[in-house]
Formats: structure tokens, sequence, C-alpha cells
């Protein structure tokens, strides 16, 4: 008996219905997963390298002295120009000579004198010794006689050191310079009284070339670096292939490379550094005593030197330096280095990599531990020598 047409119809929608639901049921397409992100790596290639150290320190004058007056007197005259260069023995002050030309005058009378009672004291001991031969006179008058004569011999010598420092009393009333270098402004003016009592100074004479600079370094750096030379880990430098660069206080590397002289040998008890002094040619004197610089110095070779770019290092909640290796199936993994001194823009790493190993240098963002990576071969510009 068919259905009323009220009936019908629900029926009708029902049905479209669960068609619809059935529909909505069935499982979507699966989704296709992500490709890996793209990092650049560098390839660890252990390659012969010269560490170096940067230290800080000051500019030293190699000499210094200062001019002082030797003599008591009157400056007459500055005959330096202030802030000039002078060569050593070359005049600086005057100071007025006319009461030292006296003294020499009166010395050079006294030699005289004393030359003349010589001679007369002379001629009386040989008289006296040739009446004494005869028993003309006594012999005690012929001893007295030749007493005399050497008193006066005395008296001579005596005589002429005076004149000897007479004159040169009056050579220190001119003022030289004791070595050459850079002057510095006068101490005194025309009309000073100087050397009265003390050896008045008058300026001071520094040396500019060539120029030390003094740097400390901590025991600490320097019981490590002999224990690796111990070691064998490094290997020593050659005493004159111990180069130095200097960086001056604007960050600009100095044109002409130096030399290390001497290490100190006491430790200062205050900072537990010693003090290392460099050489540098300084033919413009353009470097000036009390400068602060930074020296670059080279101490030791590793034959076998590892080095990472500066941007793959990173650090972990305790502080400790990691860098990002791939495994051998483009995975990333965290690795623990010790790393060791900056070589430009590297570190230099003493342990933790090895030869063949692939760091993360550039796409560290994407690159988690575990996660698989595209990895594609950065090019090395950070340090020239990673380039050979």
């Amino acid at each position: 008996m068919p259905l009323p047409t009220c009936y019908a119809v629900p029926c009708v929608l029902l049905s479209v219905c669960m068609a619809m639901l059935a529909g909505c049921e069935k499982p979507p397409a699966a989704a296709e997963p992500p490709p890996a992100p793209q990092v650049a790596v560098e390839t660890v290639k252990p390659r012969p390298l010269t560490l170096t150290t940067e230290l800080n320190g000051r500019l030293v004058s190699p000499r210094t002295a200062e001019v002082r007056a030797r003599v008591a007197g009157i400056v007459l005259k500055r005959v330096y120009r202030e802030g000039s260069d002078v060569k050593q023995g070359e005049v600086m002050f005057l100071i007025d000579p006319a009461p030292f030309k006296a003294d020499l005058d009166s010395a050079v009378a006294g030699v005289k004198k004393a030359e003349a009672n010589l001679y007369q004291t002379r001629l009386q001991a040989e008289r006296y010794a040739e009446l004494a031969r005869i028993n003309a006179v006594s012999r005690q008058d012929a001893e007295n006689a030749k007493a005399s004569y050497l008193q006066s011999q005395a008296d001579v010598a005596s005589s002429r050191a005076a004149l000897a420092r007479a004159r040169l009393n009056l050579g220190y009333a001119t003022v030289t310079a004791p070595i050459s270098g850079r002057t510095s402004k006068a101490l005194v003016t025309e009309g000073a009284l100087v050397g009265q009592g003390d050896a008045t100074a008058l300026a001071t004479i520094q040396q500019l070339e060539p120029i030390y600079a003094d740097v400390t370094q901590s025991t600490r750096q320097i019981s490590d670096l002999r224990r690796s030379l111990e070691d064998g880990q490094l290997q020593a430098l050659p005493q004159g292939e111990i180069a130095a660069t200097l960086v001056q206080e604007d960050g600009r590397e100095y044109p002409l490379k130096g030399q290390l002289l001497f290490s100190d040998l006491t430790v200062d008890q205050s900072t537990g550094q010693i003090t290392l002094r460099s050489q540098f040619p300084n033919p413009r004197q353009e470097l000036l005593p009390g400068s602060f610089v930074r020296v670059r110095l080279a101490q030791a070779r590793d034959a076998q030197g590892i080095t990472v770019p500066q941007r793959a290092v990173q650090r972990d909640a305790a502080g400790k330096a990691q860098v990002l290796v791939l495994d051998s199936g483009s995975k990333v993994q965290a690795r623990p280095v010790e790393l060791g001194a900056v070589h430009g823009n590297r570190w230099v790493v003493r342990g933790g990599l090895a030869a063949g190993e692939q760091v993360v240098v550039e796409g560290l963002q994407h690159a988690q531990p575990g996660m698989a990576v595209t990895p594609q071969e950065a090019s090395v510009a950070d340090d020239p020598e990673a380039r050979h």
C-alpha cells in the first residue's frame, strides 16, 4: 500500500542526508611532508695553523732621559724648539758661563804657581843632595828638601785636577742633549736659577725610533701554552719567526711588523700577569709613548689545526661551547667542543671535532638536533689561511 504524500517527502530528505553524511566520513588524502631545510656546512680540514694571542698594553719609549743642570747658575737662553727632534750632543740650554770662566782662569793660575814651586823645590832638593854627599849640610836638611819637592809634585797634580774640574764646569754651562729623540716642553725659562743644591730638570727627551710595546699575559695562558708544547700538541716557533702585529687605539693595524724581544721573569703579584715586550719600527714617529694598543703575538704552531667560524659556535644552558654537526644521514647532532684562541674571525678548536666532519655554519635557526637537513657546502671566506 503506497505511503501518503505527507510521509514520502521526509523519507526522501532523510535518504539525502544519510548520503551526505556518508560522504563526509570518507578520509582525506594524506598531506606530503615538508622538504628538509637547507643549511650551509663546512667540512673540517686540519691544516698547519699559527696560533696568535691578542694582548693589551701600552707603548713605551726605549730610552728616556731627563736633561738636567749639572752646575748652578742662571739660564741665559733656551736654544732648542720645544717638541722638536734633537740629536745627541745638540745644544739645548745656555747657563751663564762667566763664573765658570773665572774659576777656570783661577785654576790655570794655580797650576802655574804650583809648577813654579815645583821647579824651585826640585832645584833645592838636587842641591841639598850634592851638599849632603860632601857633608856640607846635614842629612836631615837634604831629606827635608826632598820632601818639599815631593809635596810640590802633589800640589801640581792637585792644581791640574782643579783645572780639569773648572773646564768641566765651564762645559756644563752649555747643556746638550744626552740622547737623540723628541723633546718635551721646557721646564724652566730664561733667568731661572738652576742647579742650586740639586740637578734641576730642564726638559725630557724620549727616543721614538724604534718604539716598544709592553703587554701583559696571564700566567695561566702561559702555563697552558707551555703544557701544550711539552705534550707535543703544539710546536714552538723559532725566536726569529715570532712576529708581532700592532693594533692601534682606533682599531687599525699598524702596517709595519714587529718582533718579540723578551718575556719578563717576574709575575705581578696583584694581577698574576707577566710583561712581554715587543719592538716596532717607527720611522714616521706616529707611535707615541703612553698610547693604549693591542698586540697580536704568534706564539706556537699547530701542524693539524682545526678552526670553525665564530658564528658556528653556540652556548648551551651551562654556557659550554657546542657546534651542530651532521651524521651520515644528514641529521643534526649537537657536539660539545673545547675552544682555544681566536684566529681571525674563527675559533681554534682544541677538542671535539675530527677531520671530515660537517659543521653547520649557516641556517642554525632552522637546524635542531635530530632533524634531517639538506647540506650545502659553504665558501670559506672568514680566514685567508683556511682557503688553502
